[in-house]
């Protein structure tokens, strides 16, 4: 386990939390094909509303919304088909990192900042993810959407993200791409960026929307962080005054 405190100086972050799909890689188009696979075969629309809510969506939900659709299956059948899916898509194309994604990663190594995976994949999608992650890079703690009894939009995965690190959620950054994700961060008290991917996300309570995390690194996103964690810190004084 990483133990680790903000520097009461530099006021680096304890640690980043990443979402996977859709910040860390832009693995949307392998669940998405997933997902019309399973519908074509029982002639059901997915319509544009019903695809835009599954984006960040926990796979139970997400599983349950298909149920609802008329899909014939459990949700554990549900998810098993699209997580084999997806892991052949992975192993078939490789991943396709977002812009920024993996230079950022190298940063916070390089400044001793570490970085876990907070995902509402299962934990088989995320492994086989960061097994194709370049130059030896490596997520201190790693959390899938089958080990949280409650799945985002809930603070949970990120509040258990930090323990897995043993660090303090409230100096933490974390990084999303969904409002679903944007609200448990957010919600669980991490400083909060949100990076759109497939939706406009400027409506989510991110405490900042970049548009990319192209040019972003460790020192860019610690004084970012210092802005926010003092502004919060500034709140709780004020209020117990």
């Amino acid at each position: 386990m990483v133990q680790m405190i903000s520097n009461p100086v530099l006021r680096t972050p304890a640690a980043v939390l990443w979402d996977m799909d859709g910040t860390l890689i832009d693995s949307e188009p392998l669940w998405l094909d997933a997902e019309l696979t399973m519908l074509r075969r029982y002639d059901i629309e997915l319509t544009d509303a019903v695809r835009d809510s599954l984006i960040g969506s926990g796979l139970r939900a997400a599983a349950a919304t298909f149920q609802g659709l008329g899909v014939p299956l459990t949700i554990e059948q549900i998810i098993a088909e699209w997580t084999a899916s997806v892991i052949a898509g992975l192993r078939a194309v490789g991943p396709q990192w977002r812009p920024g994604a993996i230079e950022l990663l190298a940063s916070l190594r390089e400044a001793g900042i570490p970085f876990g995976l907070v995902t509402m994949a299962v934990r088989e999608i995320a492994d086989v993810v960061l097994e194709l992650l370049p130059n030896g890079l490596q997520f201190a703690a790693v959390l899938g959407g089958d080990e949280v009894t409650h799945e985002k939009p809930h603070p949970e995965p990120y509040l258990r993200g930090a323990e897995l690190l043993g660090v303090t959620i409230t100096d933490c950054v974390a990084l999303e791409d969904s409002f679903t994700g944007v609200r448990s961060a957010r919600d669980s008290g991490a400083v909060t960026f949100g990076i759109p991917n497939l939706l406009n996300i400027d409506a989510a309570p991110a405490h900042e929307h970049w548009p990319t995390l192209a040019g972003v690194d460790a020192d860019t996103l610690s004084e970012r962080f210092r802005r926010y964690a003092r502004a919060d810190t500034s709140t709780r004084e004020d209020t117990h005054a």
